[in-house]
C-alpha cells in the first residue's frame, strides 16, 4: 500500500450545521449547542450558511492558481519573510521532526489595516508581499480574509455561549488578530512517493481555530477517537472547522483538537483556502478564565503569541533559520 488509506464513514461522525442562526441571530443558542458538542467529540465540523459568496470563493481560488502556475522566478521574488509572509516552497514545512517535509506550497498573508499597515509587535507580524505579476490579488486576498475572519468571529461568539459565556468572551483582545490566511496548493501526488509522504503530514494546528474551504478534490483525513483514520471529503457549499491547540488549552481539553493529514492521490492539483484565527498577541490563554479560579488548568497560562512563537520555530524552516 502506498498511500495512508482512511475509512468511509457516514455522514453524522463528522457533523453538519447550519449556523445561518447563529450568524443573524434568531436562534443562536441552538447553534451554540450543536457546536459545543462538536467541539467536546471530534472537533471538527462541517458548516454551512457560512456567509462567505461563492463568487469570492471562486476569484480567490483564480488567483490562487494563476500564483501557483507562475514560474518559480516570479515566486521567489514574494518568498517568505521571517514574519511569515510570503510564498512558501516545496519542502519549507514540516509537521514533525522526524517526518518528510510535506510536499504542499503555501501563500501566507495576514491581518493589514485599511491602509495596508499593521502592528509592529510580533515576529509573526509583518508587511504582506503581494506578487508584482498578479496585481488583483491583494484586494481579492484581503477581502477573502475579512470575510473568513467574520465567519470565525461568528464561531467563537458561538463557542463562548456553548460554554455558558459571555458572547464576545473569546473576542476581548482582538483588534489587531495575529490570524492568517493561506493558498495551499498540494500537486497530485505520486505513488512512488511511497507511504511515509504526504502533502502535509498528521498534525494539529497550532492556534486557535481554522476555517477550510476545500475544493472537490478531496484528500483531507482526520484521526478519530479511537486513533483510525477517516475520509472528511468534500461536502458542497459547506467549510470545515476544527479546533486548534490554543483553543484545546484555553478550555482545559475540553475541546478536542484532532490530527488530520492531507493525502492527494487523486492525480490533480489540489487547492484550499484557510484562515487561522488568532486574537491579538497580548491575549492571555488561561483556563481559569473560561472556568473559574478553581479550575485547576492542564497548562500554566501564555500568551497568544508567545505560543505561536514556539509552535511556528518547531515546524517552519524558514524560522529556524
Amino acid at each position: 500500500m502506498s498511500y495512508a488509506d482512511a475509512k468511509q464513514v457516514s455522514s453524522d461522525v463528522i457533523p453538519v450545521i447550519d449556523i445561518t442562526s447563529l450568524r443573524d441571530g434568531t436562534d443562536a443558542e441552538t447553534v451554540a449547542r450543536q457546536l459545543h458538542v462538536a467541539n467536546t467529540g471530534l472537533g471538527f465540523i462541517y458548516i454551512k450558511g457560512h456567509g462567505i459568496p461563492n463568487e469570492l470563493i471562486t476569484k480567490t481560488r483564480t488567483a490562487a492558481f494563476e500564483f501557483f502556475r507562475a514560474s518559480p522566478k516570479n515566486k521567489e521574488a514574494v518568498r517568505v519573510s521571517k514574519s511569515h509572509r510570503g510564498w512558501i516552497a516545496v519542502g519549507g514545512a514540516k509537521m514533525e521532526d522526524d517526518a518528510k517535509p510535506d510536499l504542499k506550497e503555501s501563500f501566507v498573508w495576514g491581518y493589514q489595516d485599511k491602509t495596508g499597515n499593521m502592528p509592529d509587535d510580533h515576529e509573526l507580524r509583518g508587511e504582506n508581499q503581494w506578487p508584482t505579476f498578479s496585481p488583483n490579488m491583494e484586494n481579492i486576498a484581503m477581502e477573502y480574509f475579512e470575510a473568513a475572519h467574520l465567519v470565525a468571529h461568528c464561531l467563537m461568539q458561538g463557542f463562548a455561549l456553548g460554554l455558558g459565556l459571555e458572547r464576545d468572551f473569546f473576542l476581548q483582545t482582538n483588534d489587531a488578530p495575529l490570524s492568517r490566511a493561506s493558498m495551499v496548493y498540494y500537486p497530485a501526488q505520486p505513488e512512488a512517493a511511497g507511504k511515509d509522504q504526504f502533502g502535509v503530514g498528521a498534525h494539529t494546528d497550532f492556534g486557535v481555530l481554522t476555517v477550510l474551504c476545500q475544493d472537490d478534490v478531496g484528500g483531507l483525513q482526520v484521526q478519530d477517537i479511537n486513533g483510525e483514520w477517516i475520509a472528511a471529503p468534500p461536502i458542497e457549499n459547506t467549510l470545515i472547522i476544527n479546533v486548534a491547540d490554543l483553543l484545546s488549552r484555553w478550555t482545559n481539553g475540553a475541546y478536542k483538537s484532532t490530527p488530520h493529514r492531507v493525502v492527494n492521490r487523486s492525480g490533480r492539483e489540489r487547492l484550499s483556502l484557510v484562515l487561522a484565527y488568532d486574537p491579538n498577541p497580548e491575549t492571555m490563554i488561561d483556563a481559569r478564565d473560561v472556568f473559574g479560579p478553581e479550575c485547576a488548568p492542564e497548562n500554566p497560562p501564555i500568551t497568544c503569541g508567545d505560543y505561536l512563537n514556539w509552535r511556528f520555530a518547531k515546524a517552519f524552516s524558514h524560522k529556524k533559520a
